[in-house]
C-alpha cells in the first residue's frame, strides 16, 4: 500500500485513479517519444552523408586483345596506395600478361621465368622520355620491383630479346577495368558524380568521353588507328 500511496502523490489527488494511470501513460509516451526523435536526429546526418555508388558498363571496339578503360582524376580528388599486388611474368620469350592495368602508386613484380637472362626497361611514359626506365638484366627465378607513380602508358622491352614487348597502363584512379575477349567492361562502385572516362588499345588512338553516374550508366567506344 505504501508504494501505491508514493505513485499517486505525483497527480493531482482529485483526479480519479483511472484518470492518474491514464496520465502516467501519457507522460511516458512522450518521453519514449521525445527520446526516439532525439536518437534520429543523431543519426539522420551520418545517413544523409553516405555516399552513392554506380557501375560504369560498356563496350570498345577495337581490334584483338586486351583494352583498357579507366576513370579519369577529378580535381582535389586524392586516393590510398593501392594494397593489391601485380606481376608480370617473363615466360617463353614473352610477357605475360601483354597487357595490364594498374593504379598510380602500384609495385608490380616483374620475374623471369625462363631458363636465359631477361631485360626490362621502357624508353618512355606516355611519349614522355624522361620518364623512361632500366631494371637491368637478371637469371631465372628472380624478381624486380617497381613502383609506378606517374599515370600514363608504359610499353615494356627487353634488350635482350627485341621480339618481346608488352604494355602496363597506369592510370591516375583506382576505377578501372580490362575489357573480356569481346570488348565488354564494367567499372564498379564508382562515386555518384559527373566524370571523363577514357579506353585505350594497343595501336589504336585513345578515347575519352564524359559520363554521370548515378547508379549504372552505359558508355560505348568506338576506337581508330
Amino acid at each position: 500500500m505504501s508504494d501505491s500511496r508514493t505513485v499517486l502523490t505525483h497527480f493531482k489527488p482529485w483526479l480519479p485513479l483511472g484518470a492518474a494511470a491514464l496520465a502516467a501513460a501519457l507522460i511516458l509516451s512522450a518521453q519514449t517519444d521525445k527520446e526516439t526523435v532525439g536518437s534520429a536526429s543523431r543519426v539522420a546526418p551520418a545517413a544523409l552523408d553516405a555516399e552513392m555508388h554506380g557501375n560504369i558498363l560498356g563496350k570498345v571496339n577495337a581490334g584483338k586483345g586486351i583494352s583498357v578503360v579507366w576513370v579519369e582524376a577529378s580535381p582535389g580528388k586524392t586516393f590510398p596506395k593501392p594494397d593489391k599486388s601485380f606481376a608480370v611474368a617473363q615466360k617463353a620469350l614473352r610477357f605475360v600478361p601483354h597487357v595490364m592495368a594498374v593504379p598510380t602508386g602500384a609495385t608490380v613484380d616483374f620475374m623471369n621465368g625462363d631458363n636465359v637472362q631477361h631485360n626490362i626497361f621502357w624508353p618512355a611514359v606516355s611519349g614522355n622520355k624522361k620518364l623512361g626506365h632500366t631494371l637491368g638484366t637478371w637469371p631465372k627465378g628472380q624478381t624486380r620491383m617497381f613502383q609506378f607513380t606517374t599515370p600514363g602508358i608504359v610499353p615494356l622491352l627487353c634488350n635482350v630479346h627485341p621480339e618481346m614487348s608488352a604494355y602496363i597502363i597506369v592510370t591516375p584512379t583506382p576505377y578501372l577495368a580490362e575489357t573480356d575477349d569481346s570488348g565488354s567492361f564494367k567499372i564498379s562502385d564508382v562515386p555518384d558524380g559527373s566524370y571523363t572516362v577514357t579506353a585505350w588499345h594497343e595501336g589504336y588512338k585513345t578515347q575519352s568521353k564524359p559520363a554521370v553516374v548515378a547508379s549504372d550508366v552505359k558508355v560505348d567506344f568506338t576506337l581508330t588507328k
